[in-house]
């Protein structure tokens, strides 16, 4: 971790040294803007603009380590790895959520966050609780692009959008959220052929932001879907422990994804496209949270509900938290804290270095 630190460092003071017309040098970001689609992992806000949509952060102690500690819709304590990952390349603010009224003017210049809780690859597990499908997320993009060339101008909002760095980071719903407790769907397709549908989604998807102008793809693998609390206290039958089932069906996935980014590679010579690997630093936590300075890795900060989607969520007519969130993995029952976040965009950083340099 530490080399892609010195690395990144060494390239922002680079475009310091360039940016500077012989006065006082000012940093500038690697790319310049970070376009973002997906669920509740990179949500800043857009559900809050959706009086239907079931997921919500936008309620105490959602923010409780933010900025002036209020709920922005984020579903954590504080940042989520985006904001992470957007001050490490050099950002001093973050792209607004699309549906805000912040998306507007000089603020598209930084770019765009489309995400929205509960969306998923599969529109279908996104209709299920009203959250925003990735096929309508990609049309706000188009319309993101016609407005950021009303702002820019068409030229620099194309180079704009060549050079911006695109983060997809979704899927576990697909699972948690609908395979898992849809008879009918896990009827028709075993995990292997699941897995295949997605990733075929996933695929089109890429394909249509290339064909839009995206050049720099970074998305994010699966978690390990049997560590995360929720889903202990849904599927681990009473044990204290990873769901080993659902942590195979997340490998399963990745390796998937992985042929597949590599596909797109070959079909496409000026694209770069890396996955950004949060499989790896959350199984660590879960297998050794002391090794990095964590407490507790099965239990979750804010307290949860008990039924239905509340399992998930920190539940806002139970008061109290727990003392130190950074302490805790989770912050809810499926949402990293702060501090867990941190610790995977250094490993995310580290795997889409290639996109950035």
């Amino acid at each position: 971790m530490a080399s892609t630190v010195a690395m990144l460092a060494v390239a922002l003071l680079v475009a310091s040294a360039m940016s500077s017309g012989g006065g006082r040098a000012l940093a500038q970001p690697l790319v310049p803007a970070v376009i973002s689609f997906g669920d509740s992992t990179i949500d800043v806000g857009n559900n809050n603009y959706l009086p239907r949509a079931v997921f919500k952060a936008d309620y105490p102690p959602y923010g409780q380590s933010y900025a002036r500690h209020q709920a922005t819709g984020r579903f954590s304590d504080g940042k989520i790895v985006t904001d992470i990952t957007a001050e490490t390349l050099g950002f001093e603010s973050y792209a607004p959520p699309y549906l805000s009224p912040q998306a507007s003017g000089k603020n598209l210049l930084i770019g765009a966050n489309f995400a929205s809780a509960a969306s998923s690859y599969h529109d279908d597990t996104a209709a299920m609780y009203d959250a925003i499908t990735l096929t309508q997320q990609l049309k706000y993009y188009k319309e993101y692009q016609s407005k950021l060339a009303a702002v820019a101008g068409r030229a620099k909002a194309r180079s704009i959008l060549s050079d911006a760095l695109y983060v997809v980071s979704t899927g576990t719903g697909d699972f948690l959220q609908n395979y898992y407790h849809n008879t009918s769907l896990s009827r028709r397709y075993n995990v292997d052929q699941y897995c295949d549908l997605l990733v075929g989604i996933f695929s089109n998807f890429a394909n249509e932001l290339y064909k839009l102008g995206a050049r720099r793809i970074g998305v994010t693998s699966m978690p390990p879907l049997g560590c995360l609390p929720a889903s202990i206290r849904l599927y681990g039958e009473g044990r204290d422990a990873c769901v080993a089932r659902l942590n195979r069906d997340a490998e399963t996935f990745n390796v998937k994804l992985n042929a597949t980014v590599k596909a797109l590679k070959k079909q496409h010579a000026d694209l770069k496209i890396a996955i950004l690997d949060i499989y790896t630093p959350l199984r660590k936590l879960a297998e050794a949270p002391a090794e990095q300075g964590f407490a507790d890795v099965r239990g979750t900060c804010c307290r949860t509900g008990t039924a239905k989607t509340r399992v998930y969520l920190c539940n806002p007519t139970t008061a109290g938290t727990c003392r130190n969130a950074s302490s805790y993995v989770f912050f809810d029952g499926v949402h990293p804290s702060e501090a867990a976040n941190a610790f995977m965009a250094e490993s995310m950083v580290e795997a889409g270095i290639e996109l950035v340099t």
